[in-house]
């Protein structure tokens, strides 16, 4: 038979495993994902303002008005109090109130399309900063980063400098995915035909997890990579390191090996890719890598004049046929 002491350690084994986790969410390494990490405590701790006194007041009355407790105050007949009213519905009002304004703040502040305007809460941004941007494709079942300024591509292995402010511009190839890494900001969806932008920086150096949130198939549970929070320094040689590449037989990320690329495939070890065709993310974008195809943007641009020819044709009065008869040899009725 176990003692109570085997018991007892049992019970407390679950919080022993999660004393060792790091919850990255809520202790992030990047700015925008700190600030939403934040956002989420206050959050919490507004609506505790409710939560808690609920349930200590369901225990309380339950033991105060308990059938052997004689003592307690016997009203059958109550039905009203204004004072409790008020406790009732202005408490939660006030909290929906709150809530309702850091929704709305956050919401505007929190927005992944706004530029930053700061490093972290102790350092803004300089006027003038250019954000580096990388260009996200998520394929089936795997990650492709396009630098289109440093003129490098990578699968499954992306790297930005610690406090440097990024543009990410994100789509996809197929099917809808999630670019999410926790450390960095908050989820956003990558959808083909769509660009979805997140600006954020990563304010820590450090190996992280990102992964694709949204289930896309069969390869779902191997989309993933690693994000390199790296100094300037180490950046720079980094990028030396992936155009080198081509020396040890990486090739150009052009049309014709994007669409090599982008075919299924699962587990897909870190790729470089040297140089990458200046147009290939529109065309991803567009949907018109293949030869012949037709991109989204020109099929628009085509139909947007259509459509204005159409209506400059129906806005145009219809001559009036002259029906007078001068004509010697006309025909009479």
């Amino acid at each position: 038979m176990k003692s109570p002491l085997n018991h007892r350690g049992l019970a407390l084994l679950p919080l022993l495993l999660l004393a060792g986790c790091n919850t990255v969410v809520m202790n992030p390494s990047g700015d925008i994902a700190a600030q939403q990490a934040r956002l989420v405590v206050v959050s919490t701790l507004l609506m505790l303002l409710i939560v808690v006194p609920v349930i200590a007041l369901t225990l309380f009355f339950a033991w105060k008005y308990r059938q052997s407790n004689t003592k307690a105050k016997y009203e059958p007949d109550w039905d009203h109090s204004t004072k409790l009213e008020l406790v009732i519905w202005g408490a939660p009002l006030l909290i929906i109130i709150v809530l309702g304004l850091l929704t709305w703040i956050s919401t505007h502040k929190l927005d992944p399309y706004r530029p930053l305007d700061r490093i972290d809460e102790k350092r803004p941004l300089a006027a003038g900063v250019k954000p580096l941007e990388v260009q996200v494709v998520a394929l089936d079942w795997k990650w492709l980063f396009i630098y289109p300024e440093q003129g490098i591509a990578t699968v499954n292995e992306l790297v930005t400098p610690v406090d440097v402010p990024v543009r990410y511009k994100i789509t996809a190839s197929n099917v809808m995915n999630a670019f999410y890494v926790p450390a960095l900001a908050g989820m956003i969806y990558a959808m083909p035909s769509m660009e979805t932008q997140l600006n954020a920086v990563i304010n820590k150096p450090g190996v992280y997890d990102g992964f694709s949130a949204n289930y896309s198939g069969a390869g779902f549970s191997h989309m993933r990579f690693k994000f390199h929070g790296v100094s300037n320094a180490d950046f720079d040689a980094w990028v030396a390191k992936v155009k080198a590449s081509g020396s040890t037989g990486s090739v150009a990320l052009d049309r014709a090996s994007y669409q090599v690329l982008e075919k299924p495939s699962e587990k897909e070890p870190v790729r470089y890719y040297n140089a990458v065709s200046a147009d290939l993310y529109d065309a991803i974008l567009n949907r018109c890598v293949g030869d012949g195809a037709t991109c989204i943007n020109k099929m628009m641009a085509d139909d947007i004049v259509r459509a204005k020819t159409a209506a400059e044709l129906c806005n145009t009065p219809t001559p009036v046929p002259n029906l007078s008869m001068k004509s010697n040899n006309a025909t009479r009725y």
